[in-house]
């Protein structure tokens, strides 16, 4: 008896029963992969956050400070930058004192600095001190500031 209606599909047809649901593993595949986030990392290192260093003293610790003439009086404090502190600048405004800009080396993100403030013969003068610096990517600080009186 001869077979009457339509061939199954692995018959005579050279048709494969996989290749729909491998298409649809493709498409599946590709469209998560669109969609999904992707972590990624920046090529170096982090990213400047555009910010200056900060710059703290730690001594004296308030603005307005009165000392006797005679012995030197250390200003102390840090300056603290995430990127790297390239420079730390300090200006003396009245007394003798000059000091010159400090590089740390190897470059630091935190640099401690402890400058002495000359008070011997500047009876009845007004000091003061700004400490500001500048991190590697070239962002400068607000300045800190103290001023100091000799009596």
């Amino acid at each position: 008896m001869p077979k009457r209606g339509k061939p199954r599909p692995d018959e005579g047809s050279g048709r494969r029963w996989w290749v729909p649901y491998l298409l649809a593993g493709v498409v599946i595949a590709a469209s998560a992969c669109d969609e999904r986030e992707r972590l990624t990392f920046p090529a170096g290192p982090d990213p400047s956050d555009g910010a200056g260093p900060l710059t703290v003293i730690d001594r004296p610790n308030v603005f307005d400070t009165t000392v006797v003439a005679g012995p030197e009086f250390f200003v102390n404090g840090q300056t603290i930058d995430p990127d790297g502190v390239d420079t730390v600048y300090f200006l003396v405004i009245g007394g003798s004192d000059n000091f010159a800009p400090f590089r740390p080396n190897p470059p630091s993100d935190t640099v401690r600095f402890g400058i002495p403030i000359t008070t011997s013969g500047n009876d009845g003068d007004t000091i003061t001190v700004r400490i500001h610096g500048v991190d590697r990517e070239g962002n400068q600080g607000v300045a800190a500031s103290r001023r100091i009186f000799v009596q």
